[in-house]
């Protein structure tokens, strides 16, 4: 679909789950800019099953970001580039420093640089609200944060058909990886996606000296359905070569190169994970979200063959441009393990997060 207000371009790229604000700067020699982002505070309780309990405060998550909208010879040229202030992740050091997030040209219906990948567009507009940072919940084939934001990628929209060629995970694959993505929205608020993912997979991951590689496919539905003032998400995805992107795989996951997608054999691994999630607007300034996830793998080397993940979570809108809110997560199995530290880990056990964001 493509991007037609300067409004909905800085909520895309700044999260979906979130109404996010812009101020305009001015309009210089034909080009308008405008500045937008927010301050976020968040403290994360956790509560492992296999270690003791930690608790982690940060406001490495506020972030900043510049967009440009101009008229060039009839076309529609917007650039956009956002950082935020994740990197430099120890234990002993709070001066983050600025990481890269998004940087992209948007001409009418194409877009190219480093922003959202496909399988993101074919699942963050139909699920359910989270405050969790780390990507989309589990159960999406978008699952996993680590390559949610490959160094480059083009995306063709046109009609509701969304094309995406992306920077591949495999260092030495021949191809990029592709999403082919489909969107239908009704008049009355219901929305449907369903896309189609590839990508080569190294067969050999543990020999470094050789390129063994299989094509691996998969495909995506997606949908949320309005009903007043409650919203109803569903999402389920099956295919082999999703692993990296879903968050889970033959060793499970920690990372892009935590994901081994063939088993001991060099056979690939076929995921299945689905999503529900139910959301609801009790008034203008208060609403909540209960969402559970899973990813099944068909083989496994580990104790759990399958990652689950239940979120529930409540904002509250304190004033126009600040939340407040709390968020209860549990699972199974660590799909970021407690190496990850701060506030992005995601052990297997429960978490409670609060957080306060401030909106501009």
């Amino acid at each position: 679909m493509m991007i037609k207000t300067k409004v909905a371009l800085a909520v895309l790229a700044a999260g979906l789950s979130s109404q996010v604000l812009a101020v305009e700067l001015g309009e210089f020699n034909g080009t308008k800019f405008n500045l937008g982002g927010y301050l976020k505070a968040e403290t994360v309780f956790d509560r492992p099953d296999d270690r003791k309990n930690t608790v982690e405060g940060s406001v490495r998550q506020s972030r900043f970001n510049l967009g440009t909208s101009s008229m060039v010879e009839g076309h529609k040229v917007r650039g956009f580039i956002e950082g935020d202030f994740w990197d430099n992740n120890t234990s002993s050091d709070s001066s983050y420093a600025w990481r890269l997030r998004h940087a992209y040209i948007n001409i009418d219906n194409v877009t190219v640089g480093q922003t959202w990948n496909g399988q993101f567009f074919a699942n963050a507009p139909f699920d359910t609200e989270m405050i969790n940072f780390w990507g989309l919940g589990i159960g999406t084939i978008a699952g996993n944060g680590a390559p949610i934001r490959p160094d480059l990628v083009v995306h063709y929209t046109t009609n509701g058909w969304r094309f995406t060629l992306q920077d591949p995970v495999y260092s030495n694959a021949d191809v990029p990886d592709a999403v082919v993505a489909y969107t239908r929205r009704t008049q009355s608020g219901h929305a449907f996606n369903v896309a189609l993912t590839g990508r080569e997979v190294d067969t050999t991951p543990t020999v470094d000296s050789d390129d063994q590689s299989d094509y691996g496919a998969a495909i995506s539905l997606a949908t949320k359905l309005k009903f007043g003032d409650t919203s109803l998400s569903l999402s389920a995805f099956t295919g082999e070569g999703a692993g990296v992107y879903a968050g889970w795989g033959y060793l499970g996951n920690t990372g892009p190169s935590g994901v081994t997608e063939v088993d001991s054999n060099g056979d690939m691994v076929t995921l299945t994970g689905f999503s529900a999630g139910i959301g609801h607007k009790f008034s203008d300034k208060l609403r909540a979200n209960l969402r559970y996830g899973q990813v099944h793998s068909d083989k496994s080397a580990l104790s759990e063959d399958t990652i689950q993940q239940t979120t529930v979570n409540m904002i509250y809108t304190y004033l126009p441009q600040v939340e407040l809110g709390i968020e209860l997560r549990d699972q199974n199995a660590a799909n970021r393990p407690p190496s990850s530290q701060g506030t992005s880990a995601r052990p297997a056990g429960s978490q409670v997060e609060l957080m306060a964001m401030y909106k501009f």
